[in-house]
């Protein structure tokens, strides 16, 4: 079993919060000491509210999905023998509404792009499988609900 700890830190800076003109503008800081500076999407809560060039927390979910998968995928490649050079995804996140109205994280694309070296090169099929268990054995696809595909 393993801990893993984020603090969120916010702090009033004006006195409009009770007629919601407040920033949301806030920090999250890790064990490791990296702060981030963090905020609403302006898609949720616009400007001057929230501050765009800020992480968010839809962001942020689609990062830690696509980093677990790109972990998991390095690890079972150099165990199957392929030299993994390069990984670079865009994941992109959709937010869409569920039954009752409420936005939620409903699916995540990997648009994972790699650069293989050494003298083993998987085939298409092999890369497939790679990708299918990462997906299977990554512990934050295992703990959403959000359906996460492998595009192109």
């Amino acid at each position: 079993m393993a801990e893993h700890k984020a603090v969120i830190s916010w702090q009033r800076t004006s006195p409009d919060f009770l007629k919601g003109k407040y920033s949301r503008e806030h920090t999250w800081t890790f064990d490791g000491g990296l702060t981030v500076p963090a905020s609403p999407s302006p898609s949720v809560v616009p400007a001057p509210w929230s501050n765009p060039a800020n992480v968010d927390p839809e962001e942020a979910f689609v990062a830690a999905i696509s980093s677990c998968h790109m972990l998991t995928f390095l690890y079972l490649a150099a165990k199957q023998g392929f030299q993994v050079d390069s990984y670079h995804d865009e994941a992109i996140g959709v937010t869409t509404k569920n039954e009752r109205g409420v936005p939620w994280g409903s699916a995540v694309t990997l648009h994972p792009k790699l650069v293989y070296g050494g003298e083993k090169t998987p085939t298409p099929a092999e890369v497939e499988r790679l990708h299918h268990l990462s997906h299977e054995q990554c512990f934050i696809a295992n703990s959403i609900k959000t359906e996460v595909v492998v595009g192109e």
